[in-house]
């Protein structure tokens, strides 16, 4: 198995960067760029292992956008329960400001 994926971007290999580059004498095109596959379980499916650079990822994204809400289309909104409280506190010059903390309601 390789350790190089090839960019998903649609329009990689249209940009004219150095790395783009491939070929000798006359015979130049511009290739899509090849990505490192990392194989750590935390990043496996990062986009860093199917895109070279953010441009790319965006591009994918615009084209791919209306199939992948397709796929898991969410009709309800998600909600978390949460705990509010404010305080009053002073700062270091003697000026009153509010402080609001925010922490989850532990539900188990």
């Amino acid at each position: 198995m390789s350790d190089f994926n090839w960019c998903h971007g649609p329009e990689c290999h249209t940009y004219t960067t150095q790395s783009r580059i491939r070929g000798s004498g006359r015979d130049k095109v511009l290739r899509t760029r090849k990505v490192k596959q990392y194989y750590d379980r935390q990043y496996q499916w990062d986009w860093g292992n199917f895109f070279c650079d953010q441009r790319c990822l965006m591009d994918y994204l615009r084209k791919h956008m209306q199939q992948i809400i397709q796929h898991e289309p969410r009709t309800m909104p998600l909600e978390l329960p949460i705990n509010v409280t404010k305080t009053t506190e002073t700062n270091w010059r003697g000026n009153n400001y509010t402080r609001t903390n925010i922490e989850r309601v532990d539900n188990s």
